[in-house]
């Protein structure tokens, strides 16, 4: 039976650019297992974006082939799998699953529907800032998860395709990721590798960051000018129903579904403080506070624990995301990576300003098309071998903040909060192609990344 036209292109994109990769694998002259290495990783990651709804088929393959072909062995891989993580979204999960089970996001919504729906064209820039506030004062996976559920919940009361909305809130959280140490796993690596502080990001990340979230609503403004007036439109309605129908009466619930949410944000958002006073290693309460909180709920459920484990949790996304970090963790084990970051420093000389642009645009391109801490991973060495040659900016290690950060925009695989929230778009029955993040992401992508660049170069003086 023949292809159709769309399927045989697409089919056609996968082969060359396997076939470039390949090419680019040995022209560089990576050894046989090195060029294997990425062989077999790139057919997974191109098998993942140009057939995402395979995406999962494709990662059990390309982990048969690497294990297969001795890349890698199995303590390392459950090593790369980073379990803490997976261990983290399921509690994080279950935790929703509690609060949406009880109507806490509807009750939530109402209230701020209430209190903003006076100027309904404000209302979701406003949920865009929320994103960015609770990413940078948590991290994006808590943010995205609570925030994302708050979308969705008001696209099904408005009738709204959520993919617009919930590809805006993606955005703002990314960027809000960067403006703490806490917001992103890559600015905790960053941070105790150039030994930079809480108020470090505070002088130099924050400025940033929110200049950042600023220039993305105003992109969102005119790429989603009809989402948004359809939004617009929705709420006024809502408002003028003063929204008598439907609401909810068991404050009883929603007392204790708040109880429950409060406190893991408070949980989160102290960790480190209480871990500090109970003597504690790091992070060891990021993880702790939500499985927690987690089991409380489960406990609350009673009989429906079961149920809420079952289908509250997206299995498929963490499988997923399981092997996905395994897999890139394979280039590392190999060495691709360090063979990459000796190119990148070969390449780029020691002009501050030189590097800074190097290093903010291949961490971004990295960023997209596989994990962001890998690819801020990469290059922390190659950025304090430059600094003990006698560069002397501290510039370089925001350029990796940022490309890491404002970089994971790019593409839906770019960052956890993307695919966190797929998973969530999936389970309403909307379809996220590659190309459909694409466009909007790439829109947002370069701008904030330029904007990144120029504010960094401008204080190129004031940075050691």
């Amino acid at each position: 039976m023949a292809l159709a036209p769309a399927a045989l292109r697409r089919l056609t994109w996968f082969f060359i650019l396997l076939a470039g990769a390949f090419g680019t694998a040995v022209a560089t002259g990576l050894t046989a297992k090195q060029v294997l290495a990425v062989s077999i990783f790139s057919t997974f990651i191109l098998g993942t974006l140009l057939y995402w709804q395979f995406r999962l088929a494709f990662a059990l393959i390309g982990i048969t082939g690497l294990l297969a072909g001795r890349l890698i062995d199995i303590p390392h891989l459950i090593e790369f799998a980073n379990v803490d993580i997976i261990l983290f979204l399921i509690a994080m999960m279950i935790v929703i699953g509690f609060l949406e089970e009880r109507k806490f996001f509807e009750l939530l919504l109402e209230r701020m529907l209430d209190t903003i729906s006076h100027w309904p064209a404000f209302f979701f820039p406003a949920m865009m800032g929320l994103a960015f506030l609770s990413a940078a004062l948590v991290d994006e996976v808590t943010s995205i998860l609570f925030m994302t559920a708050l979308a969705l919940q008001l696209t099904r009361k408005l009738k709204l395709s959520p993919f617009p909305y919930i590809l805006m809130i993606v955005l703002a959280t990314n960027v809000g990721s960067s403006a703490t140490v806490v917001g992103n796993p890559v600015g905790v690596l960053i941070a105790l590798r150039a030994g930079l502080s809480f108020t470090d990001f505070l002088r130099w990340a924050s400025p940033i960051a929110a200049a950042g979230l600023l220039l993305t609503i105003g992109v969102c403004l005119v790429y989603f000018r009809k989402p948004l007036r359809e939004m617009t439109d929705g709420v006024r309605r809502l408002r003028n129903e003063a929204l008598d129908t439907g609401r909810i009466r068991d404050h009883k619930q929603f007392r204790l579904a708040a109880w429950v949410f409060g406190l893991t944000i408070a949980g989160l958002v102290l960790h480190h403080q209480t871990e500090h006073f109970l003597h504690l290693p790091k992070n060891t309460l990021l993880l702790g506070v939500p499985l927690l909180m987690a089991g409380v709920s489960l406990l609350i459920s009673g009989e429906k624990a079961r149920t809420l484990v079952e289908h509250r949790v997206d299995w498929w996304t963490l499988i997923f995301f399981l092997l996905l970090f395994a897999s890139v963790g394979t280039l590392q084990y190999v060495g691709v990576t360090d063979r990459l970051a000796q190119a990148l420093t070969v390449l780029s000389g020691s002009h501050p300003a030189v590097l800074l642009g190097v290093i903010i645009a291949v961490t971004a391109f990295l960023t997209a098309f596989l994990d962001n801490v890998l690819a801020v991973a990469i290059f922390i060495p190659v950025v304090a071998g430059l600094l003990e040659a006698g560069v002397s900016s501290g510039a370089l290690w925001w350029g990796l903040l940022f490309g890491g950060t404002f970089g994971g925009n790019a593409t839906m695989i770019g960052s956890t909060a993307n695919i966190v929230a797929i998973g969530m778009l999936e389970k309403e029955n909307e379809r996220v192609s590659f190309a459909r993040w694409l466009g909007p992401g790439l829109a947002v992508t370069i701008p904030t990344l330029i904007l990144a660049f120029i504010l960094l170069f401008l204080q190129l003086p004031l940075m050691k």
